[in-house]
């Protein structure tokens, strides 16, 4: 009995999410129409309290499991949830009018939402394939359905359905190769999958044939060459909203995700793994920057641009040794809290019955209003990687990390691309500042999601004095890893 109430106790952040998910829905149906705003109202009480949960329940140091070994909570967990809860409560303050001005301000999307959380969270404790599993197909579901929210676009449901699709064959292939694994070990638990390999062959037909898969299944889930042909039809065909949760707090869920997989249950197979993975972020770096070029929809050019930020993610996971995770976490927080500005930007600058999701729409913005033609740029520059902005302190943390292993033809590759990938980050900022307007229509936002974008938008810049203490941050969340 004390060991359920333990267990209990250490999941308590999830079990109070999902509770107050499944409350919501229940109050929403009573209150939908006399208070319209009590869902949201809830659903942001609920990220607030949970973040205080998780931080209060952090272990002081070493890990802690329970339920049988399937869940764990160390650093790493309590860093990646808190930073999920503050990225989604963020999410949510920019989505609230338009969701409202689309007729999407629904109970049931904050109640999504939430369980979408749930899912993150369980992926991030997991140390067992099937927790891994379940979590993973609970955001996946979560998602599907949030890219299909807005029921009257047929762009949102065609997007839905490639996700839906194209999801569930990753999900088969993730499946498979731990099928394959636990054919090879005899185990789904991850810590006894980890010590199974180290008493048998590196390449044992088994082992690289599960290994493969399950790569190919996280290709999918991340959304890197060559299996990234979901994001720019999902980026550009679901509700902005949408997108802006799914840009952020599941990309830092991902890394999560990956560091159980491969780091806990296959470090000794690094070798092999960090090859598959040189290979997919140079392609990725690759392509991503390359075809971006060619964009004139903002949300596809954001979404190449997310596959050639997954491939720079990759560089850090690639070197296999704790430097390089940590500058990988380092690098996925300042991408996510990049990618939530952007897209901010891009909701404040639409309104109902137009989406500002061409780059020509914002032609001239710095004569209409300079103050958000600034920080259109500001986030442009902090996605190219240029100096001072963090971005460029988060591209130099994953090179760096390549040229302390030694693959400087690697970091150099990386560069290059970081260098091509400049050029339609520019052309935006050029249209900002060069290009004549083509309306002379005010930009209306309320004042509290301006003020929340604004110290978002400069905390890109404003931040650099902290930068040596983020970095601390995520190198000791590694080095709590269980």
């Amino acid at each position: 009995m004390n060991n359920i109430f333990a267990d209990i106790q250490l999941a308590i952040p999830e079990i109070f999410v999902f509770s107050m998910a499944c409350v919501i829905l229940l109050v929403d149906r009573f209150t939908h129409e006399r208070m319209p705003k009590a869902s949201f109202l809830l659903t942001q009480a609920t990220l607030l309290i949970a973040l205080y949960l998780n931080l209060a329940g952090a272990p002081a140091s070493g890990t802690m499991k329970a339920f049988n070994d399937m869940f764990i909570l160390d650093g790493m967990a309590t860093l990646v949830k808190s930073m999920i809860f503050i990225l989604t409560f963020v999410v949510l303050i920019y989505s609230h009018d338009y969701i409202s001005e689309r007729k999407m301000y629904r109970g049931e999307y904050f109640v999504i939402i939430l369980i979408a959380v749930v899912g993150m969270m369980v992926m991030v404790s997991a140390s067992h394939f099937i927790t891994i599993y379940i979590g993973l197909e609970l955001l996946s579901l979560s998602l599907y359905t949030l890219v299909a929210m807005n029921r009257n676009s047929d762009l949102a449901t065609e997007a839905a359905m490639k996700y839906f699709v194209l999801g569930a064959l990753a999900s088969g292939m993730l499946l498979y190769g731990m099928s394959i694994i636990y054919g090879a070990t005899g185990s789904l638990d991850i810590e006894s999958i980890r010590n199974a390999i180290q008493g048998m062959q590196s390449d044992d037909v088994m082992l690289m044939l599960g290994l493969v898969f399950i790569i190919v299944g996280i290709g999918f889930k991340l959304g890197v060459v060559p299996f990234h042909m979901w994001i720019p039809d999902i980026y550009q065909g679901a509700p902005t909203s949408v997108v802006l949760f799914i840009g952020t707090a599941p990309k830092i869920a991902a890394f999560a995700f990956v560091m159980r997989l491969l780091v806990d249950g296959f470090q000794a197979l690094a070798v092999s793994w960090s090859e598959m993975l040189t290979i997919f972020a140079i392609l990725s770096m690759g392509m991503g920057n390359i075809v971006a070029i060619a964009q004139t929809n903002l949300k596809r050019m954001l979404a190449y641009s997310t596959i050639s930020h997954m491939g720079y993610f990759m560089l850090g996971i690639l070197s296999a040794n704790p430097n390089g995770y940590s500058a990988s976490l380092f690098y996925v927080i300042i991408y996510s809290f990049t990618t939530m500005a952007a897209f901010g930007l891009i909701i404040m600058m639409s309104r109902a019955g137009f989406e500002a999701e061409e780059i020509s729409d914002y032609k001239g913005l710095n004569k209409r209003h300079p103050w958000f033609a600034f920080m259109v740029a500001l986030v442009m520059f902090s996605m190219a990687g240029i100096p001072p902005t963090v971005g460029f302190f988060a591209k130099l943390s994953v090179i760096q990390a390549l040229v302390d292993v030694d693959k400087y033809w690697l970091a150099v590759v990386a560069v290059l691309f970081a260098v091509i990938g400049a050029y339609y980050y520019l052309r935006v900022v050029k249209t900002l500042y060069f290009d004549k307007p083509e309306t002379s229509e005010p930009i209306s936002a309320n004042i509290g999601m301006q003020f929340v974008l604004t110290v978002n938008v400069f905390a890109l810049l404003l931040i650099m004095p902290w930068i040596g203490v983020i970095m601390d941050i995520c190198s000791e969340a590694i080095s709590k890893m269980g």
